[in-house]
């Protein structure tokens, strides 16, 4: 076992109700941050229908529409959620169980937001530029969400877990 291993998460000289804390602070702060944009993103689709231009929307268009609406809405409260847990699950001495549940609630959220970023540019695109373009811009986004948020942090999660493992 290494050193840092010896010693906790990152060469820590933490307890473990100290670690559940500051994972708890540090993911609600990463949370702050994902919510302003996902309620941006849901007010401007909330307001969409309200435009001159909705009326001439296609089925497949109205239906790419809601799909988003719906994903951006899923995706807001699904990293609201973390908030509430705390909220009503303050001083019940239960960190641990708080962290491991948000921490779920928080990745399902990220994966509705890209999904939901997709969905707009899919959605976005279409009206524009027509189908195909719409097509390759959601495929775009949806890849650079998997690759960004997804594919390399869990490459190095891997690379991180065979360097720690002992030979």
């Amino acid at each position: 076992m290494s050193h840092l291993a010896e010693q906790g998460e990152a060469g820590r000289n933490e307890t473990p109700l100290e670690r559940c804390d500051r994972n708890l602070v540090e993911l609600l702060q990463e949370v702050r941050v994902v919510q302003t944009g996902v309620q941006v993103l849901f007010a401007f689709l909330l307001m969409a229908p309200l435009t001159p231009g909705f009326a001439d929307l296609s089925s497949l268009q109205r239906v790419e529409y809601f799909v988003t609406l719906a994903l951006s809405g899923v995706a807001a409260l699904l990293l609201i959620a973390p908030t509430a847990y705390h909220r009503l699950l303050f001083r019940r001495n239960d960190k641990e169980y708080l962290v491991r549940v948000a921490n779920r609630l928080t990745i399902a959220g990220l994966a509705a937001v890209a999904l939901s970023m997709a969905g707009a540019l899919l959605f976005v695109t279409g009206v524009l530029f027509g189908q195909t373009a719409a097509l390759i811009a959601g495929l775009i986004t949806a890849a650079s969400a998997v690759t960004l948020w997804c594919a390399l942090p869990l490459a190095r999660r891997r690379a991180l877990s065979n360097r720690d493992r002992p030979t």
